[in-house]
């Protein structure tokens, strides 16, 4: 987090206090800063070089419409999995040739609007999808671009539910397969087979993953160019690890002693663009979270404080409904104040307002006491985080703020109880 630091034991996103912020436009609150985002995707897409590439970011993510045009005017392409993602891009001004569309299931009228929009390619999950999307542009007298989706079967050690390349997920067309699919597929009039694509999951934090994946790809182009089968493009996706633990760093805030060693950026590229480079394909990375995730924050108010069988909660105004990611991968996210007090500090659980036991921010976590009133911080919040949220309990969506220096722009107003009917 280069722009989201202390000064002066105040928090402050660019050159904004955010709790300056908090009192103006209340809690829960996300806000963003927008030189991370640009600054993450430069850095991504000058670690590329001289490859030919895009890098295409993940509308999943955060689709806010303000953070999407503010990647398109820096020449992002995007990659969607829905009708409504491609919708947002399209409005946030990406153009249509830098756009894939993905998703292991796109409807009939999905895929027919993707092809009335001319996007560049479908990335295609299974036989099945092609033969779909084959039909529907023939009848729309339209030649289509696909990338197949192949599922390579590497465990990459990641969260169950974000390990997307293992042989009994849902996603791709199975390793043993992929060759008669890409026969298949090259044989198919109204289709145009011009790459594959694999993507690993997520929150990744090894780079031989990757190594293993472009070997596997390469491999696999090498078998279909003896068959007269020339691929033009790989998608490698994405997933890279960002750091969601000591992010912030204070003499008088608490450090975790554990802390994965997360790759930086360049390490996962260096590790990768020699293989990139022999393959002699344009190449497609499609990220997300590395763009997003540490340049937003989730700001919270402590609205009361109990302790029940010697264990101590503080009970917030943010929740599950806000931030589901605690909740549903047990995922980890540091929690500062918003201004620093005291150095005391205490363990503590950080729960939230939802009606469910698993309605928590935080277990067990060594914290700065603090006292109702207090305004904390949930790092690293930009990715995975509003989209998310919900009207659970028929609470209201925060409002999202993007800070631009001393600019504050509010980029989606909080709900009101009227958007509940």
């Amino acid at each position: 987090m280069r722009h989201i630091s202390y000064k002066n034991d105040n928090l402050v996103c660019e050159e904004v206090l955010l709790k300056e912020l908090a009192q103006e436009y209340g809690t829960p609150l996300y806000v963003y800063s927008k030189n991370e985002i640009v600054e993450n995707y430069q850095l991504i897409d000058g670690s590329l070089g001289e490859l030919n590439h895009l890098v295409c970011y993940s509308l999943k993510a955060n689709s806010n419409i303000h953070i999407l045009r503010t990647l398109a005017e820096k020449g992002a392409g995007a990659e969607v999995v829905s009708a409504g993602e491609l919708y947002l891009a399209l409005k946030a001004g990406f153009a249509p040739d830098k756009i894939i569309f993905g998703g292991v299931g796109k409807r009939e009228d999905e895929i027919e609007y993707g092809l009335q929009q001319n996007v560049f390619a479908f990335s295609v999950e299974s036989v099945c999808e092609l033969q779909m999307i084959s039909r529907i542009a023939l009848r729309l007298n339209k030649k289509v671009h696909v990338l197949l989706r192949v599922n390579p079967n590497i465990d990459t050690q990641a969260h169950p539910y974000i390990a997307t390349s293992l042989a009994s997920s849902k996603f791709g067309i199975e390793a043993s397969k992929s060759y008669e699919a890409f026969k298949i597929a090259s044989t198919i009039p109204s289709v145009n087979v011009i790459g594959i694509h694999v993507h690993l999951g997520s929150q990744i934090s090894k780079v031989e993953p990757y190594i293993t994946a472009v070997n596997f790809i390469t491999d696999l182009i090498n078998k279909l160019t003896n068959e007269n089968v020339t691929l033009t493009h790989v998608n490698i996706g994405g997933g890279f690890a960002v750091q969601y633990v000591n992010v912030i760093t204070h003499e008088a805030l608490p450090k975790e002693e554990s802390q994965n060693n997360i790759p930086s950026v360049q390490d996962y590229f260096s590790a990768i663009l020699p293989l990139l480079r022999s393959i002699n394909c344009f190449v497609f990375v499609e990220l997300g979270r590395s763009i997003i995730a540490n340049a937003g924050v989730l700001i919270t108010k402590v609205i009361s404080i109990k302790e029940n069988q010697n264990k101590k909660f503080i009970i917030v105004d943010c929740g599950m409904n806000d931030l589901l990611r605690p909740a549903l991968y047990q995922s980890y996210h540091q929690i500062v104040p918003l201004t620093i007090n005291t150095y005391e500090r205490e363990k503590v659980d950080v729960v939230g307002p939802i009606c469910e036991n698993s309605d928590f921010i935080a277990r067990d976590r060594i914290l700065n006491r603090v006292n109702v009133g207090d305004y904390l911080a949930v790092l690293t919040t930009g990715a995975y985080g509003y989209v998310l949220a919900s009207n659970y309990n028929s609470r209201l969506k925060p409002a999202e703020i993007l800070v631009n220096g001393d600019r504050v722009r509010v980029i989606r107003r909080r709900q009101e109880f009227k958007d509940l009917e």
